[in-house]
């Protein structure tokens, strides 16, 4: 038999050859060696597909540099779509919604939102103050859901006496409720305070470094501490 042909021709009589050393070993085709590791990267994308970009960033020393490539351009898929959904969830306002709207607006949001919601009523003066502050606070943080709502036009036979009330839904689900005058702490509420308030539920993405009421509050209590001791220091001079 004539072992003269092809060497890649894939025959009994070539693996012999091969066996033996007359032939060299078999080479795979180009077209095979592309495919193979067009699915490698896809599978190095599989693999990662699931993580968030930080976690990207974390495991980012475990990566080989074959996986660099994929990965790199998985990143920036990942990043542009996040900023699409960040341009598409541009809010800036507070928006007045009926009970209708409720379900909607509020438990479909969609992935990722953040709702914030102000039940009041007119001529309650602290309800008005709020509304002023989350108007502040929609232009500061466009990307979370600013609402508000009459209370008994969205919850039937709501009690004025819990008014204000503010819900905080992210996607769907409840994650805070501030109710009645108390909790806000009456017509002394500065915009700061509901900023901090909020930013502990995280609705809102807050660059003050610390609660502005504690400012207030160190304040009063130096002020008192500091009554106390003048009047210690003029007690023991009568003593005197």
């Amino acid at each position: 038999m004539d072992g003269s042909g092809d060497p890649n021709e894939d025959t009994e009589w070539n693996d012999i050859l091969r066996k033996k050393g007359i032939l060299p070993p078999k080479e795979t085709p180009k077209e095979d060696e592309e495919e193979e590791l067009a699915l490698q990267q896809q599978s190095v994308v599989k693999t990662y597909e699931d993580m968030t970009l930080e976690e990207l960033e974390e495991n980012e020393d475990e990566f080989s540099e074959e996986d660099e490539a994929a990965i790199e351009m998985y990143r920036q898929k990942r990043l542009a779509e996040w900023k699409a959904t960040q341009m598409k969830n541009v809010f800036g306002e507070v928006a007045e919604i009926s009970g209708q709207d409720y379900v909607k607006e509020v438990n479909k949001a969609g992935d990722g939102i953040w709702v914030v919601l102000h039940l009041y009523k007119q001529g309650i003066p602290l309800c008005t103050l709020i509304n002023q502050h989350l108007s502040t606070l929609a232009r500061k943080f466009p990307q979370t859901k600013f609402l508000k709502s009459i209370s008994t036009t969205c919850i039937p036979n709501y009690p004025d006496r819990n008014l204000p009330t503010i819900f905080v839904y992210f996607e769907g689900e409840m994650k805070a409720q501030f109710i009645g005058p108390l909790v806000f702490g009456g017509m002394n509420l500065k915009v700061e305070e509901l900023e901090w308030r909020l930013s502990e539920t995280g609705a809102v993405k807050t660059d003050l470094e610390e609660n502005p009421k504690k400012q207030i509050e160190d304040k009063l209590m130096s002020s008192i501490r500091s009554s106390l001791h003048t009047r210690k220091d003029s007690d023991s001079e009568d003593e005197d």
